[in-house]
């Protein structure tokens, strides 16, 4: 095979992956029918902060490169709000992120081509661009839900205290995570809600865009019950009691599922791991004596 050949199919190869790519983000992206109310408040508040709308109608060529990859992959939502779910973390926002993706396009085929020397490795650009996506950014995003989430049936039970005892909800918060000795995410997240109100958000809004960027169910079924109980007038402190007993039951139930799971789980080392190893000891003097020269019976 000539070079010219080789190059072509290299080539072919890159753009057949990336158009593969390209295809599956499309496929695999949520539908306009599909997405969520939650979504749409999202898309309808940040489209103007956006990072990406800055760079509409710049010739610089690297704006134009940033901006076809973000729209034209379908990434400009996604980014947003995965970067919405990580906490919005200081040095850093979605056109970083998307640079990063860049990056690793770039490093990850360089690397495998400096190990194998094949100019084929170039198909592992769009692998690059994935990963963070499929690996570090979801394991972020889970690990600070897991955070926000551990300490909730607690808030809501002293919120439910509170109100009791006669303050407004909104004050409630603002009491709990005062006297909160650390805050955790969820603390975080509540102190931003409260800034919110005081900055001129109606607390509906706030609280709906708290769920928002959360992301958890059991954000979204608690917000629900605030505005619900503001809508008619319910009392907030039963609900949100019936609706704390309700979260720790199903996490007892999840505690149970995974105890449960555990014994299955531990068949996969113990017939790699253990099993063999307890066969090699007890094989081996046999094995030996039969090399070197027979059983001694």
């Amino acid at each position: 095979m000539d070079k010219f050949t080789q190059y072509f199919l290299t080539g072919l190869a890159i753009l057949g992956s990336f158009a593969a790519f390209a295809a599956a983000q499309r496929f695999f992206s949520p539908r306009e029918e599909d997405r969520s109310p939650i979504s749409d408040i999202s898309d309808m508040e940040g489209r103007e902060t956006s990072a990406f709308s800055r760079l509409e109608g710049s010739k610089n060529f690297w704006d134009r490169l940033d901006l076809f990859f973000a729209r034209g992959l379908g990434l400009e939502r996604k980014l947003e709000e995965e970067y919405m779910l990580l906490g919005s973390p200081r040095g850093t926002d979605p056109l970083k992120m998307l640079h990063t993706k860049q990056l690793l396009a770039l490093a990850l085929p360089i690397a495998f081509y400096f190990a194998s020397k094949s100019p084929l490795v170039l198909i592992f650009a769009p692998l690059g661009f994935m990963l963070p996506d499929t690996i570090y950014y979801p394991r972020k995003i889970r690990s600070r839900q897991d955070d926000i989430i551990r300490n909730f049936p607690t808030f809501v039970d002293l919120a439910a205290l509170m109100i009791e005892s006669g303050l407004d909800y909104m004050t409630a918060f603002d009491r709990i995570v005062k006297l909160a000795p650390v805050k955790t995410g969820l603390e975080v997240e509540v102190e931003r809600t409260i800034n919110e109100v005081q900055l001129g958000y109606s607390r509906r809004d706030a609280l709906r865009r708290l769920a928002m960027r959360t992301g958890l169910q059991e954000m979204r079924s608690f917000v629900g019950l605030i505005i619900q109980s503001d809508e008619l007038g319910t009392s907030l402190v039963e609900l949100l009691r019936n609706y704390s007993t309700d979260m720790r039951f199903r996490r007892l139930n999840k505690a149970e599922k995974l105890a449960a799971q555990a014994s299955t789980k531990m068949l996969i080392p113990l017939f790699i791991f253990i099993f063999p190893t307890v066969f090699i000891l007890m094989l081996a003097p046999m094995i030996s004596d039969l090399m070197t020269g027979g059983m001694p019976f």
